[in-house]
């Protein structure tokens, strides 16, 4: 794994039914340790500076059927079963809203 100068690595979140794209967010090498040992998603929030378990407010926490890496080493996939919306908008996914030029 390549992790940037601050120790981090972006995740891509894709549901494992729809494949769809979920969020994308943040992991140091505490979440994924977390992740791996809880099936749960667990990431760094760069805005709160602490880790964060998906949905440990909301309740829409994610399973994760599995992990994967870039061919680069520097970016990781969660694939998971979600329970409920994963943005905090109440939208299914993050990426509801098209960019036109």
């Amino acid at each position: 794994m390549k992790f940037d100068g601050g120790g981090l690595v972006p995740v891509v979140v894709q549901d494992v039914d729809t494949r769809e794209v979920l969020m994308v967010a943040y992991a140091n090498a505490e979440a994924l340790r977390l992740t791996f040992e809880t099936g749960f998603a667990h990431f760094w929030s760069r805005s709160r500076q602490r880790l964060w378990k998906k949905g440990e407010e909301s309740g829409n926490i994610m399973h994760v059927v599995e992990v994967r890496v870039d061919c680069d080493g520097d970016t990781v996939l969660y694939i998971v079963k979600p329970t409920g919306p994963a943005c905090h908008t109440g939208n299914k996914t993050c990426f509801y809203r098209k960019l036109s030029p």
